[in-house]
């Protein structure tokens, strides 16, 4: 509007009339109210919806009670009503209003129910993670030993069996040489002898 107030200052300057004073064909005074906001281009256009609207002796009674640093806005607000009544006969700019007011809500709902979906999201994995951690706690743990029960191997579990038996046919031996001697026949060979044959039974059945 400073644009516009600073050509129309111009043209007034040359004897060109303003916007509004060029669409109701008249002189422009030096003093016009709608000089500094309708320029001589683009101005009669404008004021043509102002005028149809509100008329222009109303527009210039209004624009004098409003204090010079306030008109500017006054006459942006004038032009757009003028053109939303143009549009809208009824309602004007209300229609206008209405309609972003009713955009807003649906934004709010929106936005409601995009909230109410991520909280919901959020509770579902809250609760899979607690599933999963008590499933996990619940698995039977692998037992450990102490580090003095060392573990038997089968090597040595084999040896411990071949030793099981060689004593027992060593006890076995003694004991049917025992039986032998009881029953009256041939005497016994000396104890010396005898155990070192039972050494080399033990011995042999080892190797074996």
């Amino acid at each position: 509007m400073a644009s516009s107030g600073s050509g129309t200052g111009t043209a007034a300057g040359t004897g060109s009339p303003c916007g509004a004073c060029k669409f109701l064909r008249r002189k422009c005074a030096s003093d016009c109210i709608f000089a500094p906001y309708f320029c001589s281009e683009q101005g009669p256009a404008r004021f043509a919806a102002i005028h149809k609207v509100f008329g222009a002796s109303n527009v210039s009674k209004l624009l004098l009670h409003i204090p010079a640093h306030d008109r500017c806005e006054a006459v942006v607000t004038i032009a757009y009503e003028a053109q939303a009544r143009i549009r809208d006969p009824v309602y004007g700019c209300v229609a206008h209003i209405f309609a972003l007011q009713q955009q807003v809500a649906c934004l709010q709902a929106q936005l409601m129910q995009v909230k109410a979906q991520l909280a919901q999201n959020a509770m579902n994995s809250h609760n899979i993670e607690s599933q999963w951690q008590g499933s996990l706690s619940g698995v039977p743990s692998i037992p450990t030993y102490p580090s003095y029960m060392n573990p038997i191997s089968p090597q040595s579990s084999l040896e411990s069996l071949e030793h099981n038996r060689a004593d027992s046919l060593i006890m076995q031996e003694i004991h049917s040489r025992e039986e032998f001697s009881s029953q009256g026949y041939p005497k016994k060979r000396p104890y010396n002898s005898d155990l070192s044959e039972l050494q080399a039974l033990a011995l042999r059945m080892m190797r074996n």
